[in-house]
Parts: structure tokens; sequence; C-alpha cells
């Protein structure tokens, strides 16, 4: 009774529980704290208490943690619901020691007797070479020495950055191939190719850069940013137009990458060939050079304006051209390009890089004219025969 009477007249009761007569009372587990005042002497609070109307007929069954009859509840919060299961989960597998799990003596024995001479060359190969690479490795980071020269990499950021342009270049190049490169994306491509003809190979021969290689790696830009800028003036963006692909003449994907290894080739043996570029001589006796880049700018611009004017979608030609730098050659715009490489090799005073380069743009240039001038030919034929007769050279006046 004791018991029933502290239930009775306490504020918080335990949840889904009533009482009846019987003394068994069972008690969950869960059962929030009792506030008693019952036991509280002076208490002003059990006096007003009234007791809880319970329900006349309840069965409590013998097993505490379960009812046999409908209770009810006497708090807002649900009753909580546990289960219980026999089975274990499975511990978790460490996938790396999945292939040792059947791992055995028996097993490794057996392997080791079916490896053939050649399995056992072949792995003593693979594993002298891990211990050779180990070995290196351990001594490379513990050595002082290494740190030492780790502490100056900051003085060779330069080819961090030449090798990473390189790279990115490379990345847009293919995406240009595949017809997905943008506008920044090309001249990612023709910035890179520019820092490895007329930055990166005096860098390398001479340890720093000053003056002429900055000059041309800004004038290689201007230059070859003419053929695009033509566009803009005409149509009023860099795209180029759907045309004709038989007029997109050029020789084999063979030739034109020995070109252009040849082109690289020649400009790195001009940076070794010339003299270290502080004692590269300056003021008036680089007027010629300043007047040579003039004239190949000029040239490159009013060859392409001119070509530009007289064809359809900048591409196709709808007359013969003659005038401006067409008078005197025809092919103004190869020879723009060879006067453009002649002149870096000038202003690095290497005469032999200088013979080099012209020899390769003159065998690619040339079989590269023959087939658009048999194509202009065979469209515009007797205007271009005539043409030919008239202006007899093809890149180099009174020479070539």
């Amino acid at each position: 009774m004791e018991a029933k009477s502290l239930f009775l007249h306490s504020k918080t009761l335990p949840l889904c529980y009533t009482f009846t007569d019987r003394p068994n009372i069972s008690l969950r587990h869960f059962s929030t704290h009792l506030q008693v005042n019952s036991i509280i002497p002076n208490s002003h609070s059990h006096q007003s208490l009234k007791p809880l109307k319970t329900p006349s007929k309840l069965c409590l069954s013998q097993n505490p943690l379960s009812l046999s009859s409908p209770t009810r509840r006497s708090h807002l919060l649900t009753p909580l619901k546990c289960s219980y299961s026999s089975t274990t989960s499975p511990e978790p597998q460490n996938p790396l020691l999945k292939p040792f799990k059947n791992l055995s003596f028996d097993s490794l024995k057996a392997t080791l007797f079916k490896l053939t001479p050649f399995d056992v060359i072949k792995w003593s190969g693979i594993l002298s070479i891990a211990i050779a690479a180990t070995k290196w490795t351990s001594n490379l980071v513990f050595s002082p020495f290494f740190w030492m020269y780790f502490s100056w990499t900051w003085m060779f950021w330069p080819w961090f950055l030449a090798v990473s342009v390189g790279l990115y270049g490379l990345y847009c190049f293919r995406k240009h191939l595949l017809g997905e490169a943008s506008i920044f994306e090309q001249l990612a491509v023709v910035t890179s190719v520019f820092t490895w003809l007329t930055l990166v190979p005096p860098a390398h021969f001479n340890g720093f850069l000053e003056g002429w290689p900055y000059v041309f790696f800004l004038v290689y830009h201007y230059f070859f940013f003419f053929n695009v800028s033509v566009r803009k003036r005409l149509y009023g963006d860099y795209y180029a137009r759907p045309h004709d692909p038989k007029w997109d003449v050029s020789p084999p994907k063979w030739y034109r990458l020995l070109f252009s290894v040849g082109v690289m080739v020649g400009h790195w043996l001009a940076a070794f060939e010339g003299p270290e570029l502080h004692r590269i001589p300056g003021g008036w006796s680089n007027v010629g050079i300043w007047g040579l880049i003039v004239v190949t700018l000029l040239m490159q611009y009013n060859s392409t304006l001119y070509l530009a004017k007289y064809s359809e979608k900048v591409v196709v030609p709808t007359a013969v051209v003659q005038f401006g730098p067409y008078r005197w050659v025809r092919h103004p715009i190869y020879a723009s390009t060879m006067l453009l490489f002649a002149t870096y090799c000038v202003a690095l005073r290497a005469p032999l890089s200088l013979l080099f380069v012209v020899a390769v743009c003159v065998l690619y240039y040339d079989q590269k004219a023959k087939l658009e001038e048999a194509l202009m030919i065979e469209t515009f034929g007797e205007r271009y025969m005539e043409y030919a007769s008239k202006v007899r050279y093809k890149f180099i006046p009174f020479i070539y």
C-alpha cells in the first residue's frame, strides 16, 4: 500500500502503468524519476492532490516486461520498442587482407613449385629493381645535399611554369583537333608553342632571360594573331566559317610533323649557337633587326588582308590576287613566316641556325605551295598561269 500511495501522489508517473488492489507491481527500466510529495512533511501540494482514477479491471502479466491487458497512457511520450535478434552481424572485412585470407603454407608451396625458369628470372628482376629503387629513394631522402637542393627550387620555378604551360597546351590542342576548343584554349595552344620556341631555349642555355627572347615572344603572338584578326574585322568574331574542304590543302601529317620538329630544333640551335644574352650588343646595332620585324609584320598583315578581300569566308579565293605583297612573290604569307624565323636567328647572332631554319621552311612550304598552285590552276586556269608567269618568285624576291 505504501508503494501504491507513492505512485498515486507523484507528479510524474511511469509510462503505461495503472494500479489495482493487487500488491504485485511491475516496474519498467525506463520509468522517469518520481517527485514524491507524500513523504515530505508539511507539504502544501500533498493536500491539493487527488487520487487518480484507475480502471476497475486490470490484469498484470507475470512477465515484468509485458502487459496482457490494454493500459491507459499517462504521459505524452510513446513507449520504447525494443527488438532482439539471435543472429550476429558479420565482422567487417578489410579488402586489402582479402587476398591473404586463404593463404597457407601448402598453397604457397604449391605456387612455388609451379614457377618456371622464366617466371623466376622475371620476378627476380622486378624484386631487384624494387630493392634498388627503395635504396636510392632512402639515400636521396636522408641526404642533406638533396634537401639543400630542394630548398633552391624557388630558383627553378620557370621550368615548372614552362612544363605546366606545355602540358596544358597539349591538352587544348587535343580539344582543338576534336573541334571543341574555345578561343582561350586556342590562345593557350599558341602561347605554349611560343614559350617553348622563344623563351625556354635561351633560358636553358643562359640561365636567365633578357632582351630579344621577350621581344620575339610578343612579336610571334602579334604575327600569328593577324589571321584571326581578319575574321574579326570582316565578320565580327574570331571563329572560322564552314567552307569547301578541298581548299584545306596541306601535306601529309608526317611531313607537317617533321616541319614542326625542324622549326623547334632550329630555335634551340639558335639559342645554343648564339652568345650569352648579356653579350649581345644593343643600341644602334639592332636597328636593322627592328626594321626586319616591322617588314615582317606589315607583309603578314597586308597579305592576309588582301587575300581575305578576294576570298569567300577568308579561305576560298574568288579571284587571283595580284595586289600588295602578291606583286613580288606568289606566297607572301609563307615568306613572312620564314622571315620571322630568320629574324629571330639574326637577333640571337646565330647564322648557322638561320640557314637551317630557312632550309626547313623552304622544303615544307615549297611542297605546300605546289599543292595550292595545282588547285588554283584547276579553279582559275589561264588567269593563274598568267599571274605565275608574271610573278616568277615563290618566297624570296629575286632568289626563289
